[in-house]
């Protein structure tokens, strides 16, 4: 899919700039009385009782999981400091609300308008699964069920036919599908592979990451992949941010 250039105002969300909300410390945790097929937009950030397996357990759904989205465990490490959410300074003809995929440099970006947005440190595809266009967010899900899909299963037949919304899901603490498509933007419950190349194609973001997104997006948000040759990282500098 071509990148289509400059929106007209009507693709714009007009989404204000938010301040930064403070997400804790500690890790997101299951909420005890939300099952794994909740309602899609609501306001918890924890994941469904019945959850997958703790990653100890050496059988089930997680034991079929590559290595690439097995949960991983013992002291949470700290993201590198460019891959952590910030305001940067950010020059693009895209309309405020606009999220921008910079795949070459694991990067996502909000446009927040004023040449600011925005960026957080994604994982993206691996090789020969990155990909590139416009899609739309078509549907929201806090703690998602996993159903890898037919093609994912063709390559990988050992894969759960399903894996219920939880802390050990590769999917994480939220979704955004994009369009009709398979890709998704959503959590993982592997943060340390934030700023590789990793993915069948879809972006994934630390837990706390996609929860913050997931609070400035709406159904129906543009989501722009660039190409390759998008802009160099010295394009988007850090910001005084003042709220």
């Amino acid at each position: 899919m071509p990148y289509p250039g400059r929106f007209s105002s009507n693709d714009s969300d007009d989404l204000a700039p938010q301040p930064m909300p403070d997400v804790g410390g500690g890790p997101l945790r299951p909420p005890a009385n939300v099952g794994g097929y909740g309602p899609d937009v609501t306001g918890s950030i924890r994941a469904p009782m019945n959850a997958a397996p703790a990653p100890t357990v050496s059988h089930g759904p997680v034991a079929g999981l590559p290595p690439e989205d097995q949960p991983e465990t013992g002291p949470r490490r700290e993201l590198p400091a460019q891959f952590r959410r910030q305001v940067v300074n950010y020059q693009t003809v895209e309309p405020p609300g606009t999220i921008i995929i910079d795949t070459p440099h694991t990067y996502l970006y909000r446009v927040l308008g004023n040449g600011q947005a925005m960026r957080y440190g994604i994982g993206v595809g691996r090789e020969g699964f990155t990909w590139t266009g416009t899609e739309r967010v078509s549907r929201m899900k806090e703690w998602p069920d996993w159903f890898p899909p037919k093609e994912m299963i063709d390559r990988q037949p050992y894969l759960p036919r399903f894996m219920a919304g939880g802390d050990t899901n590769p999917l994480g603490a939220r979704a955004l599908y994009l369009g009709n498509t398979l890709y998704r933007i959503h959590g993982t419950n592997q943060p340390s592979t934030i700023g590789t190349f990793v993915s069948s194609g879809c972006i994934r973001l630390t837990n706390d990451d996609i929860s913050d997104l997931y609070t400035r997006v709406t159904v129906g948000t543009r989501v722009v992949v660039l190409p390759g040759a998008s802009a160099p990282v010295s394009a988007a500098t850090p910001a005084t941010v003042t709220q």
